[in-house]
């Protein structure tokens, strides 16, 4: 992954800021640390570093594990509705509103 441009001019300066989560983003707090501890560490060092927040960040913006909870809660639901241990109106039944 490359965070800093091949070639650096005035321009690339000017618009390298211009993508990011800091407007309206869900994901703000996530990218401000992860931008912190790089500049702090500088680019090479800060790969390593900082490579927590990275991962942070990028959870963030993926829900890569929050999906793969999801996948894990409906295979258990299918599997439980197999063996027969959920039936008829409590098959699908939604969690409760403040189980999470």
């Amino acid at each position: 992954m490359s965070i800093s441009p091949f070639f650096r001019s005035p321009f690339t300066d000017i618009t390298g800021g211009m993508i990011s989560h800091q407007m309206l983003g869900n994901c703000q707090k996530e990218e401000m640390r992860y931008m912190d501890c790089l500049e702090a560490y500088g680019l090479d060092r800060g790969r390593g570093k900082c490579l927590h927040l990275f991962g942070d960040f990028h959870e963030c913006q993926t829900k890569t594990k929050q999906f793969q909870r999801f996948v894990a809660m409906r295979k258990e639901r299918e599997r439980q509705i197999a063996e027969g241990k959920l039936k008829g109106d409590n098959e699908y039944v939604s969690p409760r509103v403040d189980s999470f």
